[in-house]
């Protein structure tokens, strides 16, 4: 029977620690129960059974370059004499006892003020004394607790994700100015509602009648300026937006009101004006709050899937991802890769192409010592850098969100747009015809339906379906390693009918390759040199083949150089030149249709190494799953694989051997001439043209830097086999879209049929205008998590 830590609640498998008569799981628990203990803070257990979080077994030392003077100026809120103020992003927090904790922290430590936890962005604010706690300390404190706060560039820049202030404001002033609107409007309801009028209160009506007008007016000209501004520029740029009826309703009622006080013909409706743009407003709040909850979710520094190859000082080699990638980490950098962080050149000889960042395709030669940035590709032999920005702090970050590379109008985008332009004119029509003809019947009526029209029938429940069913797929496929780059390419993939799949490094894995060398025995002092040039490139094949050569890890300075697409590359190593890739390159024919890579040196050949792949475990299933698509094979290697290939996809289109990544292009193209909708799967390199050049580009990563503008997807080599569900849960989002085009639609139709036969009120349309995009923004997410739980397994 498994016992559960006192502490954390976790099973306990390996160590078992008895202490005051309670079972943990490690020290730290332990630890952390102690300090609980003697601070009298034990009452923490009784919050909730399962209430710890295990601290964590990392080296916290990290957290010293939080005493940087400049580091810490940018990480801190405010600092001024003893005391500091610092928001922490603490993502472990999960249940009332872990606030509880998280508040209690001035009893733990005395140099700390107070702290106050926002639950719902997991978040704790600490006001600390930083003469005598450093933030390092601070930081390496939580830790210990199990409370390792999360410190990037995202965290530091204090993005406020959920509020904007300024809306914020337009809508207290709206609310104020409603309230007290309702309660200066109280002489005319009194009136009419107990059939007498007051002495006092009819004297005083006038007076109540402009204080109203006073209040209104800032609600109009200030509260209402966004829905102005949108109106004013759609019409300068000859577009009817879905906010022009909303303007127009608003000065109507505005104006309605105005005459009626000069005139003293009514009240007006400054009361019903306020209460409108105070729910168009709160409604507008939830749009944005939960616009920016979804943007912030599927931010790149959140879950960029990017390995790169850490090297030590001894030379050994070993994949991580770039997230935990260190400053001071050495990393290598092979030729045609992309530099995934801001380094400095140790070793090699740097040669920068920076045509993905500025636009040019000269490359720029490096020297050892010389600083290199993120973004930039290495043309020739591996380099040697020493990292001095993590992923979060480097370039490379900007330029997964570079506006070249990204597209924000989905194809619904436009239909959403059309649709609303045309909707708009036929709204105006219906409010005209209802106009003239409430003018005839009730001619102070008419305004209030003229202006309940105009408001009910804004479609932005409409505008919010798409956005807001594309953001939750989008997080959802990147909780399970499929990480898209923008909202088009979801409603690409829905569309696709054609599948292209590289061979080498895609459907067969990097690694796993069963070699035999045919050839005359290679020496020591070669193979340390073939070693050290097959270390330079990113090449499956190469790299294979590097982990095969079994030499003693030496590695030797690399001169000259220089790769042949499609065929191999060459380069000089300790005075001897030599040519490693195809039969072509080095001079000898490929008698058997067989994978292999050949090698001469100084034009002499010594043999070649012959490779039979390993392809992907259930790649036939995935096949199989893909039956209402073509499927393609293409490989830059011969035709030896070709029956296997048939056999495990039987319905395959087309495959084609010995392409140069010119060649692949070409194929997407002529399918593409097909009228096919193609995505390509490639490694994100080699294949960059032909990703490019497909509808929907994915380049399969396992342990290599894959990062490049060509890719649409990037997902894990590991998830290729499941690669039918994302391509159905694309195919659902669209479905649910849909669907809330639907019930969008339905709302107005109603909430017209209400409006034009005089059964709704200004007020109450506004009212229902904000519940019906909340009800569609409900709708998506729930019916959107809903059909991913078929596909996935969620996890919080």
């Amino acid at each position: 029977m498994s016992e559960n830590c006192f502490h954390c609640g976790q099973d306990i498998e390996k160590e078992r620690i008895s202490f005051d008569e309670k079972i943990f799981c490690c020290n730290g628990c332990k630890s952390v129960y102690e300090i609980l203990n003697i601070n009298d803070l034990g009452n923490f257990y009784e919050l909730n059974k399962r209430s710890g979080i295990r601290p964590n077994d990392d080296n916290i030392s990290q957290f010293d370059y939080l005493d940087t003077k400049e580091i810490f100026d940018k990480v801190t809120d405010f600092s001024e004499g003893n005391t500091s103020l610092v928001t922490f992003k603490i993502p472990v927090i999960h249940c009332s006892s872990c606030i509880w904790l998280l508040e209690s922290l001035h009893t733990l430590n005395p140099n700390i003020n107070y702290s106050q936890v926002n639950f719902t962005r997991k978040n704790v604010q600490i006001s600390f004394n930083h003469n005598e706690l450093k933030l390092s300390e601070l930081a390496k404190f939580l830790s210990n607790l199990g409370y390792k706060p999360v410190i990037n560039l995202e965290t530091a820049e204090k993005k406020e994700e959920f509020l904007d202030k300024t809306l914020v404001i337009k809508l207290a002033i709206a609310g104020f100015a409603f309230g007290n609107g309702m309660f200066f409007s109280y002489p005319e309801y009194a009136g009419e509602l107990m059939g007498t009028t007051d002495f006092w209160m009819d004297k005083y009506k006038p007076l109540f009648r402009f204080l109203m007008f006073l209040l209104a007016t800032p609600v109009v000209f200030y509260s209402a300026s966004d829905y102005f501004k949108s109106a004013w520029f759609g019409l300068k740029n000859k577009i009817v937006n879905i906010d022009v009826p909303i303007v127009l309703g608003i000065l109507m009622l505005y104006g309605r009101s105005i005459y009626e006080t000069l005139t003293n013909y009514g009240a007006g409706y400054f009361d019903t004006l306020c209460g409108l743009l105070f729910f168009m407003l709160l409604g507008k709040l939830f749009q944005k709050r939960t616009y920016s909850a979804l943007s912030y979710d599927r931010d790149y520094k959140s879950f960029y899937p990017i390995a790169v190859t850490k090297v030590d000082f001894n030379g050994k080699q070993d994949n991580i991802l770039l997230s935990d990638l260190k400053i001071g980490d050495r990393i290598m950098v092979r030729n045609q890769e992309i530099i995934p962080v801001d380094a400095v050149l140790i070793n090699g000889e740097g040669n920068i192409d920076n045509s993905f960042i500025t636009g040019e395709s000269a490359s720029i030669p490096k020297k050892a010592g010389d600083k290199i940035f993120a973004g930039g590709k290495q043309i020739g032999s591996a380099l040697e850098l020493e990292v001095i920005k993590t992923v979060n702090q480097s370039y490379l970050t900007q330029l997964w969100n570079k506006e070249a590379f990204k597209k924000y109008e989905t194809g619904l985008d436009n239909l959403t747009n059309e649709i609303s332009k045309y909707f708009t004119f036929i709204i105006l029509g219906i409010t005209l015809i209802a106009g003239i003809y409430w003018g005839r019947i009730d001619f102070e009526k008419m305004f209030q339906v003229v202006a309940a029209i105009l408001i009910i029938a804004c479609p932005c429940a409409l505008a919010l379906s798409a956005p807001f069913t594309f953001g939750h797929v989008m997080r959802i496929l990147g909780r399970n390693k499929f990480y898209v780059k923008d909202t088009l390419t979801i409603e690409k993939i829905s569309k696709i009918d054609t599948l292209v799949f590289d061979k080498t490094g895609t459907i067969t894995h990097n690694k796993k390759s069963n070699i035999n060398f045919d050839g005359t025995e290679i020496s020591d002092f070669d193979l340390k040199n073939i070693k050290s040039l097959l270390k330079n490139s990113n090449h499956p094949l190469s790299k294979s083949l590097y982990e095969f050569v079994e030499v003693n890890d030496e590695y030797f300075p690399i001169e000259h150089f220089k790769e042949i697409p499609g065929k191999g590359y060459e380069a000089e190593v300790r005075g001897n030149s030599y040519k490693i890739g195809s039969a072509k390159l080095v001079g000898q024919e490929s008698k058997n249709l067989e994978t292999a890579v050949y090698i001469s040196r100084n034009d002499e050949f010594l043999g070649k190494y012959i490779f039979k792949n390993e392809y992907r475990d259930d790649l036939k299933s995935l096949f199989k799953t893909l039956y209402e698509y073509k499927i393609h094979i293409l490989s830059g290697d011969n035709s030896s694989e070709e029956i296997k290939l048939k056999s495990m996809i039987p319905n395959v289109a087309g495959m084609a051997f010995n392409q140069s990544p010119e060649d692949k292009l070409n194929y997407i193209k002529h399918l593409q001439d097909q009228h096919q909708k193609v995505a390509m799967f490639g490694d994100g390199l080699n294949d960059a043209g032909a990703l490019k050049q497909s509808n929907v580009g994915i380049a399969v990563a396992d342990d290599t830097n894959s990062f490049t503008p060509s890719s649409d997807v990037i997902m894990s080599g590991k998830k290729l086999v499941d690669f039918v569900k994302y391509l159905r849960f694309c195919k659902d989002a669209m479905k649910i879209v849909k669907i809330t085009f639907a019930i969008s639609f339905m709302y107005n139709i109603i909430g017209l049929g209400f409006a034009v036969t005089g059964h709704m009120s200004p007020l109450f349309a506004a009212i229902l205008m904000p519940i019906s995009s909340i009800s569609v923004v409900a709708f998506t997410s729930v019916v959107t998590w809903w059909r991913s739980t078929k596909y996935f397994k969620i996890s919080n």
